[in-house]
């Protein structure tokens, strides 16, 4: 791509002259941006003096939806927010629903929803860190990285029917059981597991190329995490100790034993290690919850007429047919108050919260959504100038943008 002069050199030089600035499209077709999201980059030579993010265009009107679709039919966009860990943004979605419909769910639902929500948290980690060890060069990390991934994408196929968009919540519960068969598939998911991210440690870990390239690059402090409103592994690994998990617990984690990952060097390096940290943490979470699901229920009962019946009573009794007509008909569905309410969750990336309002309809009055991609992009400028456009491809691996979290 042909380089223009920028209209922006207008800062003199010492010697009085004018700096004579490049502007180059960094994306949305480089294969580092990994999908539509663009940098307008302003060039000093090889050293980045400004950059300008740009959004790009993958969807739209993600929030405006929210309120033409119902509480279980929005589930299906959600997962196209984050398609890397999209059952994270099931469960998320569907927390603050029942937050403002007063819905509390069966202690087997909370551990089933915990596990996926561990089992994203390690696909998505898995995806980042294989493509930033890709983005440098590193091939053969990658490939390491995708066979866990593979592992994970048979047992949300095995959990929901579905191996990438899984639309597995719903209102007060979710799709389906967590079955026999999935449960022996992550027990051998987590033996798998260790030797996976023994190899990715061994291989890339104390590499001089992949070190050389990734510390000191991209320095975020304490204090600018905090004031840029940076959330998960970007700011635990500048030394923010901040997890919802502990501080703001929800589902089940109160009932694990896990430890919060952080480090203080703020940089692409840190981020790395923090996310290879949270690996085996996850695992740790996801070996306790599936020894120890509760019996009962997955889902609230029908008596709270805010959850669909099971197929099999729809299909053999009127009661069940009568209940799934009225709470899937327009205008008629479950009685929501007429109330706002906001709730988050740690999802892979950071604070993922949904605000809803409910105007007494079975849909959102408004719906709006905080995704940690949106706030972390917008420190990208920050962490780049200075460095070089040989840096641009680790800065921007380390910060795991997920694009479609991106269009408003």
């Amino acid at each position: 791509m042909p380089l223009t002069p920028s209209v922006f050199a207008d800062e003199p030089t010492q010697d009085g002259m004018q700096p004579y600035l490049w502007t180059m499209n960094f994306g949305p077709q480089h294969p580092a941006t990994h999908t539509t999201l663009r940098l307008v980059l302003k060039l000093d030579g090889e050293r980045v003096a400004d950059a300008i993010p740009d959004i790009g265009f993958l969807h739209s009107g993600f929030e405006k939806i929210g309120e033409s679709l119902d509480f279980n039919q929005y589930v299906t966009v959600t997962d196209r927010m984050n398609y890397i860990s999209p059952m994270s943004n099931n469960v998320a979605w569907h927390m603050a629903v029942e937050k403002l419909m007063g819905i509390t769910v069966t202690p087997r639902c909370s551990y089933v929803r915990t596990i996926v929500c561990e089992l994203m948290r390690i696909s998505d980690h898995l995806l980042c860190l294989g493509a930033m060890g890709l983005d440098v060069g590193a091939i053969t990390h990658f490939m390491f990285a995708f066979s866990g991934r593979e592992k994970i994408y048979e047992i949300a196929e095995a959990l929901c029917g579905a191996r990438f968009t899984h639309s597995y919540t719903r209102v007060g519960g979710v799709m389906r059981d967590i079955t026999p068969q999935v449960v022996g598939m992550i027990r051998d998911f987590l033996k798998f597991m260790p030797g996976v991210i023994d190899d990715m440690e061994k291989l890339l870990g104390q590499n001089r190329i992949f070190v050389d390239r990734m510390a000191g690059v991209g320095v975020l402090t304490k204090e600018e995490a905090t004031n840029r409103s940076c959330t998960g592994p970007m700011a635990r690994a500048s030394g923010v100790t901040r997890d919802l998990r502990i501080d703001e617990p929800y589902l089940s984690y109160p009932d694990f034993d896990f430890k919060i990952c952080c480090a203080r060097e703020g940089d692409c390096m840190a981020r790395y290690q923090v996310r290879m940290a949270e690996l085996i943490e996850s695992l740790k979470i996801v070996a306790q919850a599936i020894e120890n699901i509760p019996a009962g229920p997955v889902n609230i009962g029908p008596e709270q007429r805010s959850v669909l019946p099971p197929p099999g009573q729809v299909w053999t009794t009127i009661e069940g047919l009568i209940s799934h007509f009225e709470l899937v008909m327009p205008n008629r569905g479950a009685q929501v108050p007429n109330e706002e309410a906001y709730a988050a969750i740690e999802s892979p990336n950071g604070e993922l919260g949904f605000y809803v309002v409910g105007d007494g309809s079975p849909r959102a009055y408004r719906a709006r959504c905080r995704p940690p991609s949106f706030v972390h992009f917008a420190t990208f400028p920050h962490l780049i100038r200075g460095h070089t456009l040989s840096d641009v491809v680790a800065v921007l691996g380390s910060l795991n943008i997920i694009a479609a979290e991106l269009d408003r």
